[in-house]
């Protein structure tokens, strides 16, 4: 029988240092079967009976962990969510506060993340399914990320940096337009991660009207 501890809350484990730097996914057993359970039949076509047998526990072992099937899928979220938080943090923080290399990292931060961890981003399509109170404390994370993004647009617009009508509906078109990336990427497509990253902070750039672009970095 596999034998877990219960998860961690989202993002407190995580260890990073490189925010381009993505080490395997590594999940507890019963929310990696919950994972694989959900990309196949989606939310709503898997019961818990299948993750358990996925994980190769009985659904009483299963219950131990996780309360019922939408803790699993928050657990997944969360923890997805955090991970991109950490990152988005660094990216950021990188910047050192110069507008243009913020935004830059920033948007190849969250295409790295889509692509690097499809699996989970993809869980994101499965908010419909979240109860009133999951779905606000998972709408408090998201908007932890357009406070980031809005942040950067409203100084680059002070600045003189960017030309945008209107930085709150800016952000969140840029999020669902890098979050999107989740939806088509996969493995072996004939863009590497890098690339998709590096040609989404072009049209990123173009689309908030930069004048002009922050300087290459070395590779």
């Amino acid at each position: 029988m596999a034998t877990e501890e219960p998860p961690e809350s989202p993002g407190t484990a995580l260890q990073i240092s490189d925010w381009r730097v993505f080490d395997p996914l590594e999940l507890p057993p019963t929310l990696a079967g919950a994972l694989d359970a959900f990309r196949e039949h989606g939310y709503h076509g898997t019961s818990v009976r299948d993750i358990a047998r996925r994980v190769g526990v009985t659904v009483p072992a299963l219950y131990y962990h996780h309360e019922n099937k939408q803790a699993m899928l928050v657990a997944l979220l969360e923890r997805a969510m955090g991970e991109v938080l950490a990152r988005v943090r660094l990216a950021d923080a990188e910047g050192e506060g110069r507008v243009l290399e913020r935004f830059a990292n920033v948007t190849e931060c969250v295409v790295l993340d889509m692509t690097h961890r499809v699996a989970t981003a993809g869980l994101d399509a499965e908010l419909r399914y979240l109860e009133p109170a999951n779905r606000k404390r998972y709408a408090a994370l998201r908007k932890e990320l357009e406070e980031v993004v809005l942040g950067i647009l409203e100084q680059g617009v002070t600045q003189g940096l960017f030309e945008v009508d209107h930085a709150p509906d800016t952000a969140r078109a840029l999020l669902g337009m890098w979050q999107a990336v989740a939806t088509w990427y996969h493995d072996g497509g004939p863009l590497a991660p890098q690339e998709i990253a590096d040609r989404y902070v072009a049209i990123s750039l173009r689309t908030v009207g930069a004048r002009v672009r922050p300087a290459p970095r070395p590779r």
